[in-house]
């Protein structure tokens, strides 16, 4: 009886081992052909303002940043940021517009530029959208490894796009 019971154990992981592999190889592949996509994914934070339950603005921002073998206190590279807009009114197209603040840890960008749809740039982040409006905004650069990236509209109030140049769960206390 218990040699049954341990060639059924044996010969069930065996049948489990060899299911998973085959699915874990394929998902490696997956990943590993589109890894700089979901490199990116990670460096992007999406916030939506509502009026009445109604999105009326979609902001996506992906944080352009590579790391170097600069050391952190001699690399002076700005903030770059890939944005995508949306707002439901058509008049206003424009990330700047008056009713509009983006800011990042009480910073006002040095330059804001609108990207065109053929930008070679939009290729390589994620949430691209046919009715968006993207722009890329620099920002001076900060010393700090963890900052926000503020949007705020005198119509649909402010919110916060959380950015780190490490991977966020570096700065997770919580136990996994």
């Amino acid at each position: 009886m218990y040699s049954k019971t341990v060639w059924t154990l044996c010969l069930l992981s065996l049948l489990f081992a060899g299911c998973s592999s085959k699915e874990e190889k394929a998902l490696l592949q997956v990943y590993n052909k589109e890894k700089v996509y979901h490199k990116k994914l990670l460096q992007t934070e999406k916030i939506q303002l509502y009026d009445s339950n109604e999105t009326k603005v979609l902001l996506t921002a992906t944080y352009i940043f590579e790391q170097s073998d600069v050391k952190k206190e001699d690399d002076r590279r700005d903030e770059v940021f890939i944005v995508g807009f949306y707002i439901e009114d058509e008049t206003v197209r424009d990330l700047l517009a008056e009713d509009f603040n983006l800011t990042l840890n009480g910073t006002l960008p040095k330059s804001v530029k609108v990207l065109k749809r053929s930008d070679k740039r939009l290729k390589k982040i994620p949430l691209v959208t046919e009715w968006g409006d993207y722009f890329e905004v620099v920002f001076p650069h900060t010393q700090s490894t963890k900052f926000d990236l503020v949007f705020s509209s005198e119509m649909y109030g402010k919110k916060k796009l959380h950015f780190a140049k490490k991977a966020k769960y570096v700065f997770t206390k919580e136990a996994f």
